[in-house]
């Protein structure tokens, strides 16, 4: 399965219609093909949706659908895919930090496959040597020239052959990108669980999408808390049931001892690093984990109406 192939197919139809989609793109052999998705772009659903699949490598569909209003009244996004390792952990989780001359952004997308250095790869596979990348940058800059030239080189291209999606937290396609990660934050949450990846064959994940924030603190926090408190995903996977009984109170958000503020609450208590946060927090309010052998399901945590 060549992931940055994929999601170049994928992400045809919105090189091919700036106008449409209302972003920016710029081409040149120094940088390849920058694309706005929502800093000076306008960007919008339709790129928001967009840029999730491409980042999940062209392996799941993205949409806006209704939830439950009891919860939410606005708009859902939802992500479906059966192809939860390749689209959410070779691809989708936000493994990439990009610190380079000033520049910060969170990188992910099937780039990550072609740089291959994260220690995940090591266990689920799915590293690849393409002639062209794609990445996914959450970040409130285009990168520069010698940003891009960093990122070529890690993935083993020259830097005409890079395609690099921006969009900040606080925009409209920003904010779907990373409320699209329901079914990713569930897959690695069970990966750091030390449960078996293989046995996930299909996932499936709605989340609320919070109104656009003004700024990228709240944007953080109303993006997280979405997942963290309204997130439900169900997962279906194979083997025994006992592995599901034992490990499924422990996948869902409240099972860490973070759980319970807002996430801005939380994130200004750790000095704005995420990786003072503890790492389990990452996850779905709600899990369930059909197992497709034995025919029995399981359903664990709850959602958080009053944060959301």
């Amino acid at each position: 399965m060549k992931l940055n192939a994929n999601a170049l197919e994928c992400g045809k139809s919105l090189l091919a219609g700036p106008t449409r989609y209302q972003i920016a793109i710029s081409r040149d052999s120094r940088c390849g093909c920058l694309v706005d998705c929502g800093i000076e772009a306008t960007g919008g659903l339709q790129v928001g949706c967009r840029l999730a699949e491409i980042c999940l490598a062209g392996l799941a569909n993205v949409t806006l659908t209704a939830g439950d209003a009891n919860v939410w009244r606005g708009p859902w996004v939802a992500t479906k895919t059966d192809f939860p390792v390749a689209a959410c952990m070779a691809s989708q989780y936000a493994g990439w930090q990009i610190a380079l001359d000033k520049y910060f952004a969170m990188g992910s997308g099937p780039m990550r496959a072609a740089r291959g250095q994260e220690p995940i790869f090591e266990k689920i596979g799915f590293r690849e040597h393409p002639d062209q990348v794609v990445g996914v940058l959450e970040s409130t800059a285009l990168p520069s020239e010698t940003v891009c030239r960093d990122i070529a080189e890690h993935c083993g291209v020259v830097p005409g052959n890079l395609t690099l999606l921006v969009a900040p937290t606080a925009s409209i396609a920003g904010t779907i990108q990373v409320v699209a990660r329901s079914v990713e934050t569930a897959m690695h949450k069970l990966f750091e669980l030390g449960f078996d990846l293989e046995r996930v064959i299909s996932g499936w994940g709605i989340a609320p999408l919070p109104p656009v924030a003004s700024d990228i603190l709240t944007g953080i926090g109303r993006t997280n808390d979405a997942v963290l408190y309204g997130a439900r995903v169900t997962l279906w996977v194979r083997g025994d049931d006992a592995t599901l009984q034992r490990i499924g109170p422990r996948v869902p958000s409240c099972a860490s001892p973070d759980y319970g503020r807002p996430f801005a609450q939380i994130f200004e208590h750790y000095d704005h690093d995420f990786y003072k946060i503890d790492p389990l927090l990452f996850s779905p309010a709600e899990i369930h984990l059909i197992n497709i052998e034995t025919g029995n399901s399981f359903r664990f945590g709850r959602l958080k109406r009053g944060i959301l």
